[in-house]
């Protein structure tokens, strides 16, 4: 087989302005899928890289991990997908499949290292780095792509494969369940995905933001109490899903944990915006659990989407051409949106 000629858009310095690029992937290996990409979401981690606020981007940057396309084409070892099949792709291409992590279905922490949608080194592929779903075709292991069922929302389920797994995956981690009290610290897409899972796992769910513009939109979902202030916070709750993406004070909130409570951080600041915690001060935090939860191997990601599926849970999506990229990143820079962009490819 020969190399995939690909087009997309790409970053070409931290001013993260998308241009149009043409690029190769390599050619399709036995045991890979080809997909035609037809959505694909954009997250915040996206910006992020594309401006190089992590300090480990490789440009040109092609990103896009949040990808739902149709297959169209398969290695000679591939029986799980057929030409035509709907498939989705998460933040993971490939890992190693040998470590104790990727045999225990984690393998975003492949002791290797996973191989990540986009600006990471694919060692099964000559260690060209790697570009997402900002493209018209991308390729990925038949083992990290998940089947979609005929008739799903295509355009909804896209987002699902980071916003719903790096949401879903804490909530499960810490056993949430019927009758918990659960606060969602950042009411952006993230927060949104949070508590619509949290929701219908039967938890009684709070939101806990830094201003009002989200109290309606919180309210309207079933929100059991609304906070525009941590400091303002009367109730404890059980669990807590940060995703603030930006620099706060963690211990404030570790502090209305319930005993033995839980927090999780999913929420991914700037590499630049550093957060101490005083061990003394945490120490007064007393037999509460604060942990960091990155997104979910492929079997919880399968099993996300078909919870997903069942009880309806989708983001809020804002359908947009490839052409209108740097609209949305603007808008996402300067207002908290509480709905995810997703891009739409055509012919």
């Amino acid at each position: 087989m020969s190399e995939i000629l690909t087009k997309g858009w790409a970053a070409y310095d931290e001013a993260a302005n998308f241009k149009p690029i043409t690029f190769k992937r390599a050619a399709l290996k036995d045991d890979e899928i080809l997909l035609k990409t037809l959505y694909c979401g954009i997250c915040h981690s996206d910006i992020h890289a594309a401006r190089n606020e992590w300090g480990v981007t490789k440009y040109p940057i092609v990103p896009g991990h949040e990808i739902v396309g149709e297959v169209v084409q398969v290695g000679k070892n591939v029986k799980e997908f057929e030409i035509g099949n709907k498939a989705g792709i998460g933040c993971l291409i490939n890992s190693c499949g040998e470590c104790e992590a990727c045999l225990n279905s984690n393998e975003q922490f492949c002791s290797k290292g996973a191989v990540w949608t986009y600006n990471s080194v694919d060692y099964f592929n000559d260690n060209e780095i790697t570009k997402g779903g900002y493209s018209n075709y991308i390729k990925v292991h038949k083992d990290f792509a998940i089947n979609i069922p005929e008739n799903a929302p295509l355009e909804l389920i896209a987002p699902l494969f980071c916003a719903g797994i790096t949401t879903y995956s804490p909530l499960k981690f810490s056993k949430v369940s019927k009758g918990m009290d659960v606060a969602i610290a950042g009411f952006g897409g993230l927060g949104v995905m949070a508590f619509k899972y949290a929701k219908a796992m039967g938890a009684n769910v709070s939101v806990i933001a830094r201003n009002d513009t989200k109290k309606q939109i919180a309210l309207e979902l079933g929100a059991s109490n609304y906070y525009n202030d941590i400091n303002n916070v009367d109730k404890r709750f059980d669990v807590i899903i940060s995703t603030i993406p930006s620099k706060y004070d963690v211990l404030a909130y570790a502090r209305v944990l319930k005993y033995g409570g839980e927090m999780a951080i999913v929420g991914l600041p700037p590499i630049d915006e550093k957060v101490s915690i005083s061990l003394n001060a945490l120490i007064r935090v007393s037999h509460k659990k604060i942990y960091g939860s990155l997104i979910g191997g492929i079997k919880e990601t399968k099993e996300m989407l078909e919870f997903s599926l069942k009880h309806e849970i989708y983001p809020e999506v804002k359908i947009i051409s490839a052409e209108d990229i740097n609209k949305a990143y603007d808008d996402l820079l300067n207002n908290s949106s509480s709905f995810r962009y997703v891009i739409k490819f055509d012919e």
